[in-house]
């Protein structure tokens, strides 16, 4: 396994999730999640462990789409606990993950809830 960049701190793990994405990486992707990580994506499903979010990366890579970094929001951290969240540039919601401390002091995505779709008016 290559030697990448850790995130020292949680808003790291934003900026490090476009750099790979942007680079095609989706094992350095889903290096950015604990073991049992769960991702709400694609949209109405979840996908769930750190090999299912690297199978997903896979996929959605292939077509080489480029993301654009997004200033994050204020961060909420409790111990080793933290939420994190970005505004898409186009103004459309929100973007939020819970991250965890590792033991060797950097930090992984363990929810992330990558789009809120507004609920269907019933």
């Amino acid at each position: 396994m290559p030697n990448r960049e850790r995130a020292l701190r949680p808003e790291d793990l934003t900026r490090l999730f476009v750099e790979r994405c942007n680079a095609g990486d989706a094992e350095g992707v889903a290096l950015l999640y604990e073991d049992d990580a769960v991702m709400a994506y694609p949209p109405g499903e979840q996908t769930v462990g750190r090999a299912a979010i690297q199978a997903l990366w896979e996929k959605v890579l292939t077509s080489r789409p480029q993301f654009e970094p997004e200033a994050p929001l204020p961060t909420l951290i409790s111990g080793d606990i933290a939420l994190t969240s970005t505004p898409p540039r186009d103004g459309s919601g929100a973007r939020a993950q819970v991250v965890r401390r590792q033991p060797d002091g950097s930090w992984l995505r363990l929810l992330d809830q990558p789009e809120f779709v507004p609920p269907s008016a019933d």
